[in-house]
C-alpha cells in the first residue's frame, strides 16, 4: 500500500487507516470475534495506522485494538481524550489529561502512546496556551509521542494548525464535506500537519448500499442522531438530511468505474486529495476492511470525474452544510 508522512510525527503510514469507533460502539453490535477478524485483515492488507478512542465503547475499542497490536506491534496506534467528561472548557486541564492518559495507556498496553488527540474540544479550547503546555509536558515527560486535535469545523483545523507542537489534525472529509479543500489543506501541507481524513463514507451513505426503506438499530447512531441529539450531528451521515444523502448518492452510482465498489471511488475520490494523509473508513468485518484498503490500489480518479462530483456536491450538499463546518 502507498505510505505518506502524517505530518509532525514523522512516521510513514498507509493512505487507507482503521477507524476503530465500529468495533467499540454506536453502530449496532460487533461481536469481539469480527472486530478481531476485521483487524486482521486490515493488517494483511497493508493496513498500518489505526484510530480509536478512549470513549468508544466505553474503552471496548482500545482494549481491542491493544490486543491486537500485541501481535502486530509495528502498527501506529493513534487514540483520543476528552470526551469522557461535559464538554466545557475547564474540563480541558493536566488533572483529567493525565486521567484519562493513564487510561489510554493501561487499555493499550503501551508507553509512550503513538499519538494522542483532543477529541472534538470546545472552540475555545484552541485558543488556550496551557492547554498546549500541558500536551508538550506530556511529550516530554514520555507520556505520549505527539498530539494532534480532533476538530468540528474548519476554522477550529485552522487554529490548530497554527500551534506548533500539533502533528495531525483530524477532520470530517469526503466527497459531501468538502470544504476542508478550500483551505485547510492547503495550510495543513504548507506547515507540515498531517491531516486524518474521518466519516469517509458519510456513516455508510457513500457505500451506495442504503435506501429509504433502510432502518438502523436503536444502538446505531444513524438511528439516535440524526439532528444531533447525542453528539454533533456532523458525525451522522456527515450532517446531510437523509433524503438528500440518498438522491445525491444516485447521481454519483453512475460515475463509479466498472470495478470499483461506490465506497472506493469515494475512499478514491479522498486520497487523490493534496494534502490528505491518511484516510479512516470503520469496518465490522474482515470482508470490509479488506474492500476498504483495496481503495488504495486504484489510480487517481480522472479530473473529470471530480468535476462531476464537485458539481454533485454543490446542486445538493453545499447548502446544507458548507457553512456550517
Amino acid at each position: 500500500m502507498e505510505e505518506r508522512v502524517l505530518g509532525r510525527t514523522g512516521a510513514s503510514v498507509g493512505v487507507v487507516g482503521f477507524g476503530a469507533w465500529q468495533i467499540g460502539a454506536d453502530w449496532s453490535e460487533v461481536s469481539e470475534d469480527d472486530a478481531a477478524a476485521a483487524l486482521e485483515a486490515a493488517a494483511a492488507a497493508g493496513v498500518t495506522f489505526y484510530d480509536t478512542a478512549d470513549v468508544y465503547g466505553d474503552g471496548r475499542s482500545e482494549r481491542i485494538v491493544g490486543a491486537f497490536r500485541k501481535a502486530h506491534p509495528g502498527v501506529f496506534v493513534a487514540t483520543k481524550m476528552g470526551r469522557r467528561a461535559e464538554q466545557v472548557h475547564a474540563n480541558y486541564g493536566e488533572a483529567n489529561f493525565l486521567s484519562w492518559n493513564d487510561d489510554s495507556r493501561s487499555r493499550l498496553d503501551m508507553t509512550p502512546l503513538d499519538l494522542v488527540q483532543l477529541h472534538c474540544p470546545p472552540t475555545s479550547v484552541y485558543g488556550d496556551d496551557a492547554v498546549f503546555a500541558v500536551l508538550d509536558a506530556m511529550v516530554a515527560d514520555g507520556r505520549i509521542a505527539h498530539y494532534g486535535v480532533s476538530v468540528e469545523t474548519c476554522e477550529e483545523a485552522l487554529a490548530a494548525i497554527a500551534r506548533p507542537g500539533v502533528a495531525t489534525v483530524q477532520i470530517i472529509l469526503n466527497p459531501f464535506r468538502q470544504k476542508p479543500l478550500e483551505r485547510v489543506l492547503p495550510a495543513a501541507a504548507e506547515a507540515g500537519v498531517g491531516i486524518i481524513a474521518r466519516v469517509p463514507l458519510a456513516s455508510g451513505l457513500l457505500s451506495g448500499k442504503y435506501t429509504a426503506a433502510t432502518e438502523f438499530a436503536a444502538d446505531d447512531h444513524r438511528n439516535y442522531n440524526r439532528r444531533g441529539e447525542a453528539f454533533d450531528v456532523g458525525e451522522t451521515f456527515a450532517g446531510v438530511d437523509f433524503a438528500t444523502g440518498l438522491a445525491a448518492v444516485e447521481r454519483i452510482r453512475p460515475l463509479v468505474p466498472e470495478g470499483m465498489t461506490m465506497a472506493q471511488f469515494a475512499l478514491r475520490w479522498i486520497l487523490d486529495q493534496p494534502g490528505l494523509s491518511v484516510v479512516i473508513p470503520g469496518a465490522r468485518n474482515a470482508a470490509q476492511a479488506e474492500a476498504n484498503a483495496a481503495a488504495a490500489a486504484f489510480a487517481p480518479l480522472p479530473e473529470d470525474l471530480h468535476d462531476e462530483v464537485r458539481k454533485v456536491y454543490d446542486d445538493l450538499i453545499r447548502p446544507q452544510v458548507h457553512d456550517r463546518w
